[in-house]
């Protein structure tokens, strides 16, 4: 009996040990990758940034409305950087007289921080401006009435604000600011593939141990 509870104890020990090791794999990082482009927000209840849920050539905003649009590295909405600055729609339309037909908006660009810039540029400084267009007008044709030249690529990805940058459109970059060579390559943590790898071996050694002992006892 007692060498039973010994063996099943063994076993117990070496299924939680799997089922950390496991668990452990199963809260890495996912290695996302990371992209240099424009980001589009507008302002919401209480003047704070949101991501814009539709792209700027296909958003209708309203007179009085803020658009804004930030050039940074990022992976996705969640770590998207907001334009930076408290300007307001009245505070940027304050000179801009409403007329029949039109509608105006308050645009602010942020050409992002030299970390961000591709190849060591400085980025222009952040500005604003108010865009008056037909009140049928999108986002795109706001920020085209205040901030050409603009530049897309053939799938209406915006790649460029008053021409910045010159080159490129949404290339995927590492986070120090170097060319990734796949998007799979990591990020200076541990990989899933290695904690799996670490978790079988473990579990294998102590399975190895266990079958030993028992042939012996």
């Amino acid at each position: 009996m007692t060498h039973r509870r010994r063996g099943h104890g063994r076993r117990r020990a070496v299924a939680v040990l799997f089922a950390a090791l496991l668990a452990l794999c199963a809260a890495a990082p996912a290695h996302a990758a990371d992209y240099r482009y424009w980001s589009f927000w507008q302002r919401g209840e209480g003047g704070a940034w949101v991501y814009a849920t539709q792209g700027p050539s296909i958003a209708r905003p309203d007179d009085g409305d803020v658009d804004g649009f930030r050039f940074a590295v990022a992976a996705d909405a969640k770590t998207a950087k907001k334009p930076r600055g408290t300007a307001d729609f009245d505070t940027v339309c304050a000179d801009t007289k409403a007329a029949a037909g039109k509608k105006r908006i308050a645009v602010v660009i942020d050409f992002g921080t030299a970390a961000d810039a591709p190849g060591g540029k400085t980025p222009p400084k952040p500005r604003t401006a108010c865009a008056r267009i037909d009140d049928g007008g999108s986002s795109a044709d706001a920020l085209a009435a205040v901030a050409k030249p603009l530049r897309y690529d053939n799938n209406a990805l915006l790649c460029a604000i008053s021409d910045y940058p010159k080159t490129g459109c949404g290339e995927q970059v590492s986070g120090d600011g170097g060319e990734r060579s796949g998007a799979d390559e990591g990020d200076g943590g541990p990989s899933v593939g290695l904690l799996a790898g670490v978790a079988a071996v473990v579990v294998l050694g102590a399975a190895g141990v266990w079958q030993a002992r028992r042939r012996r006892g």
